[in-house]
Order: structure tokens, then C-alpha cells, then sequence
């Protein structure tokens, strides 16, 4: 695969370039997108072929089989991450923050708290608050060497009872943390302890870098009866457009109630999404998929030595994803300023750090899903737009 190659997204309907002038004033004429989670490489082959075999058909009626999709993803599920997964146990929602909302309907009621460990995925809070639900932040702490950490008295302090489910991210965004098995026990055990409903959100778990390996939440024991696991083949492969996810539930209690609002909803998988991860889902696209990960890495490390160089700025080290999470605090500017520079100055969209929840007001998130040329670039401009910092 080219990872190298621009591919032109103007015009195309892409959200990541032809919104960021209305939402940053960036023009995608002459700017850097550097916002959305997606990526601007191609899917691998073994999609493209399997798109081009349905339209090759023409006819694209109702789906009748899911049988192939579930044995994709079973097979996936256990060579790359050593979880063996019964096909009876996943569900298909319409991307995770569908599931999310989905998760939040069947599960909860309008009041019950949700407890989210800040900064983290924006979309999660959104979805709460358009549900009638109660946000319960916690802010996570960081260690001597800047990565995020847990801060379990914290967690304790937010509660106030009526808390019936916990959000995860793993690996985190917008921070890149790979949790260790000791931090995802203790995730765990506040769960039990608080009979907490307990969402692990895992969409980022093929993209890890070397060093670092992920441990899905379902490695730990007695957590059946309350653990939902989000999957999805978006971010990985760039897929996110077919807005399919898996919503996998061990426990019949919690995925009856999840299956019976999908029913109620008159919710179905969508054929394109499914025949897309059926073929992404193979040996063919785990080539790939290691291919992905080794440029995304020389393109963090790009991009860390190029912030490393502007004084007041520091991007917390990545151990997966391709999202960069950058903090302006150093340089002592307000807020407006360095979002300022960094949207009018070097003429980049980049998330704001707001967006993310308690803890995020001194960082932007940059997407490094894009040929290095793009990042190098970046750097360049950030480096300008920074320049009397030197």
C-alpha cells in the first residue's frame, strides 16, 4: 500500500475537509485537516474488490445471512487479539456512538449518572447529555513522565449514587494510552464495587505501536454480568463510512434488553458496511493492517520531534491511534491565542481540547492518519506559527 500517495478528499463529501472551513476557518484550499478521526488513505484491496464485487451485481436488496460478517469477525477477534468470541454474543449498530446511544436507552433512564474519565472521546458526553443522562467526569491524573494515569479517589469523590454505568476507552482518545492489566483491574473493580454497567470502547485496538500491547477488557475475570465490548473495523481499515459496529455482550440479561430496543428501533445491519469488515477481516488485511501501523509510526515520531522543537509545547507520547494530543500550556498563552495560531498562523484544523471533557482546555488533538509529506508540513507551519517562541 502507497500510504505516501494524496488522494484529493475536497469536494467529495468528506466531513474532515469540506466542514473545516465552517467549523475552523480553515480553507481546505490552501489547509491542513487535521481534525475528524478518519483517515485519507485508501481501504486496503481486499475491500475494494469486495465493493466492486456488489456493484458488479447491481442488485442490492436486503441481507439475509450474517453468518460469513460473524465468522470475520470471530477470526479477527482471536488472532489478533487472543479473545474468542461466540457469534451468538455480537450485535451490529450503526458505528459505536450509535452504539453508545443504543446502550444508554435500553440500559439506563433519563437522571441515572454516567461516569466518563475525562479528557475522552467527545461524542460520548454529547450522547449522554442528548439522553436525559447525568455526566459524572473524573479527571484523569498524569504521571511524572506526562501520560495519563488513573486517579481512583477522584473516581470515588464523583460519585453521588445514582450512577448505573461507566464509559472506558481503550486504547484512550484522545490521550493514546495502551491501559495496563493493573489499570483496567481497577476500572474493573470500581465497576463491581459501584454495580456499575461497564461500556469498554475499543475501536482503536489494532492500532498500537511497538512496545505496547492491548489487553481487551473481557481478559479480566467476573466482569460477564455487566461488560458490553465496542468493536469496530472504522478506524482501522477507514471504513467509518459504512457506519457498522459491533456491540458484543456475554451476559443474555444486558444484550436481550440491548436486542429488544434495536427491535423496537426496526434497526438492521447495513449490507455494504457488513461485506466491508467480512473482507478487511482476513489475512489479507492483517498484512495490511501491520503495514498501517509501522507509518503511522514514523509518522508520531515525526511529529513528536517537530513539537519537541517549538519551546512551551508537548505531545503526550503515543503507544496507539493516530490522533496526537498536543498541550499549549507551556507557552502561557490563553487559549484563543494558541488556537488562533495554530487555525489562522499555520492554517491547521485541529480539534480543540474543550470538546473532550474536564482536563482538556490546554490541548488540540492533531490526526496523523495522512501521507507524510501533509505531516512534515504541519510541523513546518506550526514551527513558523510558534517562531518567536525559539
Amino acid at each position: 500500500m502507497d500510504f505516501d500517495k494524496i488522494i484529493d478528499r475536497r469536494g467529495t463529501g468528506s466531513v474532515k475537509w469540506d466542514k473545516m472551513e465552517a467549523l475552523y476557518g480553515v480553507s481546505p484550499e490552501d489547509g491542513l485537516s487535521m481534525w475528524v478521526a478518519d483517515t485519507d488513505f485508501r481501504a486496503p484491496d481486499p475491500v475494494q474488490r469486495a465493493l466492486q464485487a456488489m456493484v458488479d451485481h447491481g442488485v442490492y436488496g436486503y441481507g439475509s445471512d450474517e453468518a460469513a460478517y460473524h465468522d470475520a469477525i470471530t477470526w479477527w477477534m482471536a488472532e489478533r487479539h487472543g479473545w474468542e468470541v461466540d457469534p451468538a454474543h455480537i450485535l451490529t449498530s450503526h458505528g459505536l456512538v450509535n452504539a453508545v446511544g443504543l446502550c444508554l436507552d435500553a440500559l439506563t433512564a433519563r437522571g441515572d449518572g454516567i461516569v466518563l474519565f475525562t479528557p475522552i472521546y467527545h461524542a460520548f458526553a454529547r450522547v449522554i447529555r442528548a439522553a436525559g443522562r447525568d455526566l459524572r467526569e473524573v479527571e484523569l491524573a498524569q504521571d511524572a513522565t506526562g501520560l495519563y494515569r488513573l486517579d481512583m479517589d477522584a473516581a470515588e469523590a464523583a460519585l453521588t449514587g445514582n450512577e448505573k454505568m461507566l464509559i472506558w476507552c481503550s486504547p484512550h482518545n484522545p490521550g493514546g494510552r495502551v491501559w495496563s492489566r493493573d489499570e483496567l483491574e481497577q476500572v474493573a473493580e470500581f465497576a463491581r464495587r459501584h454495580d456499575l454497567i461497564l461500556i469498554s470502547d475499543e475501536i482503536h485496538h489494532d492500532l498500537v505501536f511497538p512496545g505496547h500491547t492491548h489487553i481487551p477488557m473481557t481478559a479480566l475475570d467476573d466482569l460477564s454480568d455487566r461488560l458490553i465490548m465496542l468493536t469496530a473495523a472504522s478506524k482501522t481499515f477507514n471504513i467509518a463510512g459504512g457506519e457498522t459496529g459491533n456491540v458484543i455482550v456475554a451476559d443474555d440479561t444486558l444484550r436481550n434488553r440491548i436486542k429488544g430496543r434495536m427491535a423496537a428501533l426496526g434497526l438492521s445491519p447495513n449490507i455494504f458496511g457488513m461485506e466491508m469488515i467480512r473482507a478487511a477481516y482476513s489475512p489479507e488485511g492483517a498484512v495490511w493492517v501491520d503495514e498501517l501501523v509501522t507509518y503511522l509510526d514514523g509518522n508520531r515520531r515525526l511529529f513528536d520531534r517537530g513539537i519537541a522543537e517549538i519551546p512551551g509545547l508537548r505531545s503526550m507520547a503515543l503507544q496507539s491511534t493516530y490522533l496526537a494530543w498536543v498541550d499549549f500550556s507551556g507557552t502561557g498563552m490563553p487559549r484563543m491565542e494558541f488556537t488562533s495560531r495554530v487555525e489562522q498562523g499555520a492554517r491547521i484544523a485541529a480539534n480543540h481540547g474543550p470538546t473532550f471533557g474536564t482536563g482538556g482546555d490546554s490541548w488540540l488533538r492533531f490526526n496523523l492518519g495522512t501521507p507524510r509529506t501533509r505531516i512534515a508540513e504541519a510541523v513546518s507551519r506550526l514551527q513558523q506559527s510558534f517562531g518567536d517562541l525559539q
